[in-house]
């Protein structure tokens, strides 16, 4: 996995403890890109810190139950993803702009006591994902790209097919992931699948809901 000027290609080329970023519905996925608007002190803190470093900083969402630990801050779900920041812009207004692009999917193994504002963990990585073509040839393309389809359809919207139609599997199902317009729990969904097929069948499946419920809300409005 390349990103940025940097390469990952085993679990040594990854750190044991990162930073966490604890942030609800958000998505990253490895290959993908996030923009982030950094602002509260202790994350200025800590991105201060990762491009110090090895500008790595760990996406995870808050468990999805609510659960608050001891320390008073939420408890955090058990998979998230490791990012690289690629790109920093400063506003001037004390904000940082910046792009993090996955690298891989981790699994939480701990809270680390790093005596820093913000919160670290010691991570597991998922080592399969800095293969980015593992399991790319086993997507439902045409399912995929038809569901993407009728979505847009049914919400008026327009895509850039030509971009769409050169993206490689891997890139199509991660952005696809990443933009939908789906809550906390279909996103961490969509980051568990366990491979690059059973995500895009889960997104699949989650937007053929979508648009079911929107169809039945639009049938009972005519009654």
């Amino acid at each position: 996995m390349q990103a940025g000027n940097a390469h990952y290609r085993t679990a040594d080329d990854l750190p044991a403890v990162v930073p966490l970023f604890p942030l609800s519905a958000a998505l990253l996925l490895p290959g993908g890109r996030m923009p982030l608007n950094i602002f509260e002190p202790r994350y200025i803190t800590m991105t201060d810190k990762a491009l110090g470093g090895d500008r790595l900083i760990g996406m995870i969402q808050p468990r999805l139950d609510g659960a608050i630990s001891s320390s008073g801050e939420p408890e955090l779900c058990a998979v998230g993803c490791l990012g690289r920041l690629v790109s920093f812009t400063e506003t001037g207004d004390g904000r940082y702009l910046v792009s993090l692009q996955g690298i891989c999917r981790f699994r939480l193994v701990e809270e680390a006591d790093g005596r820093t504002p913000f919160r670290q963990g010691r991570i597991a990585p998922f080592v399969s994902d800095l293969d980015e073509e593992s399991g790319s040839g086993d997507v439902d393309r045409p399912a995929l790209l038809k569901t993407f389809k009728a979505y847009l359809e049914a919400n008026e919207l327009e895509a850039d097919w030509e971009g769409v139609s050169r993206a490689e599997n891997a890139t199509l199902v991660n952005a696809l992931s990443m933009m939908s317009p789906y809550g906390a729990a279909e996103k961490q969904a969509l980051l568990e699948a366990p491979d690059l097929r059973t995500r895009a069948e889960t997104l699949i499946a989650i937007t053929e809901m979508a648009l079911a419920r929107s169809r039945d809300s639009y049938g009972s409005g005519l009654q």
